[in-house]
């Protein structure tokens, strides 16, 4: 099972330089992905969560793609209906190109209706037009003359019972977003069910978690995959694998702008990670 990171690509304390470091402590600490958000027009209600300075996904992907070797690199996750469709495939295929294949393209249909609304595309169309961008994304990477022949992995997020089945009809894999892991238990089956209703095949399951390291357990039936102490992010990961995940992506962002400006913090919780999912090798297993 891959471990990944959602990278904060915007608010107050991004700049450059931090993307840098996120970059560069991501990869160093032996994490699988680095993937980052999308947002295009931080209207107010994208601003309340998200705000400005935002960089966009393709591009900072492209440039974090030039300061590391070996992570993969992806976005949990870019809003179809933003883009032309043959503009996403179009920068998806030369990013997975240059980056040597490390591009993994999450998508969904998208929340900000005012966000919507100042790029001239419907929100109330959002789930049909995201279902006709990536099937329309498919065909154009079925030229492999023009687009290459690097297959692109495509996680189709949304927790609504129609983006499973847009996971299903879709994509590679399924890419909740921070859930409870009774939850994800149950969702697992009905993504199941609605496979076995299409007679197609049980896309992977690929979720985002919280990453909340507290020092006292979390307990209550809200305490969300990834949040409480150590042992218990261990142990979600451990369930996560008996279920099946094909990779888990940890998100440090609890939801204050202000935590961009602290990103210490966060990567001192990636670090007890890393440690518990590499520990070292004793003197007896390095002999």
């Amino acid at each position: 099972m891959k471990i990944g990171v959602n990278v904060l690509n915007f608010g107050p304390g991004s700049d450059p330089g931090v993307l840098r470091s996120w970059a560069r402590t991501v990869e160093s600490l032996g994490f699988d992905l680095l993937m980052v958000s999308d947002h295009i027009a931080i209207t107010p209600d994208v601003a309340e969560h998200y705000p400005a300075p935002f960089y966009e996904p393709f591009t900072t992907l492209s440039w974090l793609a030039g300061l590391t070797t070996r992570v993969r690199l992806g976005t949990t996750v870019l809003i179809a209906p933003y883009r032309h469709p043959l503009l996403t495939a179009r920068m998806a295929a030369n990013l997975h190109e240059l980056s040597g294949g490390r591009l993994v393209l999450g998508v969904g249909a998208g929340w900000a209706r005012q966000e919507f609304a100042a790029l001239g595309v419907p929100f109330e169309r959002r789930g049909q037009l995201t279902d006709e961008h990536l099937r329309n994304m498919r065909a154009a990477w079925a030229d492999t003359a023009s687009y290459g022949d690097r297959k692109i992995p495509v996680w189709v997020g949304g927790n609504s019972d129609a983006g499973l089945r847009r996971a299903v009809r879709l994509g590679d894999a399924w890419h909740p977003l921070r859930c409870t892991m009774p939850w994800l238990r149950e969702a697992a089956v009905r993504l199941k069910a609605f496979a076995d209703e299409q007679r197609l095949p049980v896309p992977a399951l690929a979720p985002r978690i919280a990453l909340r390291l507290t020092v006292a357990p979390v307990g209550g039936p809200g305490r969300l995959a990834g949040e409480g102490t150590i042992d218990q992010i261990m142990d979600d990961l451990d369930q996560l694998r008996l279920l099946g995940a094909e990779a888990v992506v940890l998100d440090p962002y609890d939801g204050d702008p202000c935590e961009t400006c602290h990103p210490q913090a966060a990567w001192q919780a990636l670090d007890t990670v890393a440690a518990h999912l590499h520990p070292p090798r004793t003197r007896t297993e390095q002999s």
